[in-house]
């Protein structure tokens, strides 16, 4: 069963994101910015990480850079799920190791879809 961390600091997104994959089998983590989403990953390895990138405290840009500074998150899928759209912010998003992009708001089916073709 693949493990997930979601990471956004909105609740009812993060609730969003882990019924939408729970229904589908996965097993999901929360975290509500990216320093806690850091401090799990340390702890546990995940499959794959889904990560809000405005959040306080770290974002997910910094928490991307962060995770592929680890030896365990070197090659691990990282999707951005988030507001930004410019193509500004996908490049460095990119640039920090994001595997991939989706603009919320987001169905669920393709949020699977997407998680479905990294794992």
């Amino acid at each position: 069963m693949p493990k997930i961390l979601a990471v956004d600091d909105s609740k009812s997104m993060r609730q969003m994101v882990t019924m939408s994959l729970t229904s589908a089998g996965h097993q999901v983590v929360e975290a509500e910015d990216g320093a806690a989403a850091l401090n799990i990953a340390k702890q546990e390895q995940f499959d794959v990480v889904v990560t809000d990138i405005n959040m306080p405290n770290m974002n997910g840009i910094e928490l991307i850079t962060a995770l592929r500074a680890l030896p365990n998150y070197k090659f691990t899928p990282i999707l951005c799920l988030t507001t930004e759209s410019s193509g500004d912010m996908k490049v460095k998003g990119k640039d920090a190791g994001a595997t991939g992009w989706i603009v919320k708001p987001f169905s669920p089916e393709k949020l699977l879809s997407v998680i479905s073709r990294v794992i």
